[in-house]
């Protein structure tokens, strides 16, 4: 096992009518700003439910937070925080909502271009406090440090993480997630997905306490995956995907292993370039990603095969296509496609995604660094 420093200061309140408990976590005299994403939270009533919780608190609003948050968008949020004087941010939403919000709150006290945050890894002194009600279970953003945010005048989809940007603590309430659309929670069971596998499938170093953790989440996706969908209103199902979502992405099943995360930098650049949901890219990217790659994750792809598809008849390579089909089939199963003709996005598409993973230093990636432009473009061929 690698050596390892895990530290994680979110504090999460789970279960139902949890939203009332905002009253006793946030301080009484904060100057809150609520940051939400669509009309959802409004008719569905959690907004409401959020504004009653903090009382008499000075509370703002700021929405339209998009599905891919937007660098043009978070910085009238800056703004607002900074010409408002608010103190404290609080994200209702998904992790789009959330990664907006860290945005947000590196961005008010940062000196200079609060791009640079993201395009030059510029170093972040303090970040506005901030909180989350999480509505949609995908990302983990809920329980990180992480963020990723898109400048649609230059088409980049760039992250960033800081110790300053961990929420203060994030409420999770499974009943927030029954009216989701369909596609919204097949999205967040294959995000959930890819987070454990960019941890996994990598190759071994005797880290047994991880892989046991990451298998046992990637069952429990498998288990529940359908009925999330068929049975919207299963609280047990809908308890069991939030919480996987959230430590799929914590940075407990990655501490003392290696981790590739090369499939969510190509998917990076295909929603940026097509606009395709974020969840979608990585399963069209990651079987390819794994067929390519099959010779430098052998070891943990048999194991993956095995464990968590109890994939154990035919030689080796008959193994290992079997359990890149079954991922692929899964996704399938789910309404997600794994196909970028699906999309309509054909090889003449290749060369820009290329060229953009290349401009933005996505040079060598994956768990080894050999993930060239060249390996890159074999995977996107692969996903034709």
């Amino acid at each position: 096992m690698l050596n390892f420093t895990f530290h994680n200061p979110t504090k999460i309140v789970f279960g139902t009518e949890s939203i009332a408990k905002l009253n006793k976590l946030i301080p009484a005299q904060a100057r809150v700003l609520i940051l939400y994403g669509g009309a959802s939270a409004q008719k569905n009533g959690t907004l409401d439910e959020v504004k009653a919780a903090l009382g008499q608190r000075l509370v703002q609003e700021f929405g339209g937070i998009e599905a891919n948050p937007t660098y043009e968008t978070l910085m009238r949020a800056v703004e607002q925080v900074r010409t408002e004087k608010l103190d404290f941010l609080l994200a209702v939403g998904g992790g789009s909502v959330i990664d907006g919000t860290k945005f947000v709150a590196a961005a008010v006290p940062f000196v200079g271009d609060p791009w640079t945050i993201l395009s030059a890894g510029a170093k972040i002194e303090s970040a506005v406090p901030l909180a989350s009600v999480l509505t949609l279970p995908a990302t983990g953003s809920e329980m990180n440090n992480g963020s990723v945010i898109t400048r649609k005048e230059t088409k980049a989809k760039l992250a960033f993480m800081n110790p300053h940007v961990f929420p203060q603590f994030s409420i999770l309430d499974p009943t927030k997630t029954y009216t989701l659309p369909p596609q919204q929670i097949a999205n967040g069971v294959v995000d959930a997905f890819v987070h454990i596998v960019e941890q996994y499938l990598t190759y071994p170093v005797g880290g047994m306490v991880q892989d046991r953790f990451a298998e046992g989440l990637l069952q429990t996706l498998v288990e529940i995956g359908p009925k999330v969908l068929a049975e919207p209103e299963n609280y047990e199902n809908r308890a069991n995907l939030m919480w996987v979502a959230t430590l799929a992405l914590n940075g407990l099943i990655g501490a003392g292993v290696p981790q590739d995360w090369a499939t969510h930098m190509i998917g990076h650049e295909l929603t940026a370039q097509h606009g395709i949901d974020h969840a979608r890219t990585l399963a069209i990217v990651l079987p390819s990603l794994l067929n390519v790659q099959r010779a430098d994750k052998r070891a943990k792809l048999l194991q993956y095969a095995e464990r968590v598809w109890q994939i154990r008849e035919g030689d080796e390579a008959q193994r290992i296509d079997a359990a890149i089909r079954q991922t692929a089939e899964f996704f399938e199963s789910l309404g997600v496609p794994t196909r970028l003709s699906a999309y309509g996005i054909g090889r003449e598409a290749i060369d820009t995604l290329v060229s953009q993973l290349e401009a933005h230093g996505m040079k060598a990636l994956g768990e080894h660094q050999n993930i060239t432009p060249e390996v890159s473009r074999r995977i996107l061929e692969g996903a034709l």
